[in-house]
């Protein structure tokens, strides 16, 4: 299947969903902890997809051969990923997580040739290099020293959230590999999104079940809290994660996985308005070399 504006729309509109997200998922993800937190915005996820499907009929259309690709898909890139990722957030806060997640970029484009034998244009190539050179400079420089937000606070230790953040986009693009082929056969988005969310809500609830206070919430569930986590749910996975499978089903990995890492740059006026602290210049420039880096991918596609 072609590459089309609307696979790439779709991986962008991801983008957007996860750039709102970690902003609204500081605060409860802080509250409960990450495996908790993570767990109950799964299993919201799982039930609002469940019953869509069921009353659409879509689980009719699932080839069995292709269950175990969307399960391994799901252990890997959602039950491990997210997991890290939010491990990652309560340390370094949405910015810096934002950047450490966006490598899921050319992780997944070199997988891609290693094990899917995709192959890019020089225009898109450099797309994706000119994409994610904006992408770090957006966030790497985009802090003023002024800026003391407790959202740009480091908790624990630096090395540490790295190396989280790192396994987070490691999970991402692994993830992403695994379900590739699966989306490209044509299986319904929202299938394969609550059976990628349903295993690792499986996965996260026999973990937590260990008899071990490290797994164990950290602090009681109010509906404040509920409220703000089945928010986060519904719009990253719900919303976000069907959009990247649809994107999935038809354009190259490592396009349409640079495309949907933009949210670091999205984030940024997000962030202003959530602060009220303008981001640097260089974060700035760095979003309109983001933005050329896009239209070299639409153009070598």
């Amino acid at each position: 299947m072609l590459f089309s504006f609307q696979h790439g729309a779709a991986a962008v509109g991801a983008a957007l969903c996860w750039s709102i997200t970690p902003l609204i998922s500081a605060a409860p993800s802080g509250h409960l902890g990450a495996l908790a937190f993570n767990r109950l915005r799964q299993i919201a996820v799982t039930l609002m997809l469940l019953a869509l499907i069921w009353v659409s009929g879509l689980w009719q259309n699932l080839d069995p051969s292709q269950l175990f690709r969307l399960l391994a898909s799901g252990a890997i890139g959602i039950f491990a990923g997210d997991t890290l990722l939010f491990l990652a957030l309560n340390r370094l806060g949405p910015r810096r997580s934002s950047i450490l997640f966006a490598l899921n970029a050319p992780i997944t484009a070199m997988l891609g040739w290693l094990a899917l034998g995709e192959t890019l244009s020089l225009s898109a190539t450099a797309g994706i290099g000119l994409t994610f050179a904006g992408v770090l400079l957006a966030i790497l420089y985009g802090k003023r020293p002024e800026q003391s937000h407790h959202l740009e606070a480091i908790k624990g230790s630096l090395w540490i959230g790295v190396a989280l953040g790192l396994g987070a986009a490691c999970g991402q693009a692994i993830g992403s590999i695994i379900a590739r082929p699966v989306m490209a056969s044509g299986v319904d988005p929202l299938l394969a999104s609550m059976f990628r969310v349903g295993v690792a809500a499986t996965c996260l609830t026999l973990l937590m079940a260990l008899p071990y206070d490290a797994v164990k919430p950290q602090n009681p569930l109010n509906g404040r809290i509920a409220f703000l986590t089945i928010l986060s749910g519904l719009l990253a996975m719900g919303v976000g994660m069907t959009l990247l499978l649809f994107a999935l089903s038809g354009g190259k990995a490592g396009i349409i996985s640079t495309l949907s890492a933009t949210s670091p740059v999205l984030i940024l006026p997000l962030l202003w308005l959530r602060t009220k602290e303008r981001p640097a210049a260089a974060a700035w420039a760095g979003a309109g070399l983001a933005v050329v880096g896009m239209a070299l991918i639409f153009l070598g596609r």
